[in-house]
């Protein structure tokens, strides 16, 4: 059985997946930004085809990051009310708490992997 304890910290590792999600969500705005204003000065046909490239994997990956964030807001919604009316959580609960963990950490790796692809790009543009 999962003490009160241990709920808070479920809850509580929920917020730190949720602030660190909103970091990649500015983070990977912030790319878009910079490989727009690079698009601009670009004429060779390779470099505007890698820039789409990842203009597409940045929207995709926000909105991924968008619906990672929506899941683990709702799933931290339910630790909540079943804190709040019992003293221990199911465990479906429990295994979607899990399941979150790794979609979580499988996002953050190839969050990552994008970041260093843009920063490689970069640098070869400049």
């Amino acid at each position: 059985m999962v003490t009160a304890t241990e709920i808070g910290q479920l809850s509580e590792e929920c917020n730190l997946w949720r602030g660190a999600l909103h970091s990649f969500r500015d983070q990977f705005t912030n790319y878009k930004d910079q490989l727009q204003k690079v698009a601009g000065r670009q004429t060779d046909k390779d470099i505007l085809l890698e820039i789409e490239r990842l203009e597409n994997q940045f929207h995709i990956q926000l909105i991924n990051i968008h619906d990672l964030k929506q899941a683990i807001k709702r799933h931290n919604l339910e630790i909540m009310h079943e804190r709040a009316h019992k003293e221990h959580i199911h465990d479906d609960t429990l295994a979607a708490h899990e399941n979150l963990y790794d979609d979580f950490h499988r996002l953050e790796g190839a969050l990552h992997s994008i970041g260093e692809e843009f920063k490689r790009f970069m640098d070869y543009v400049n």
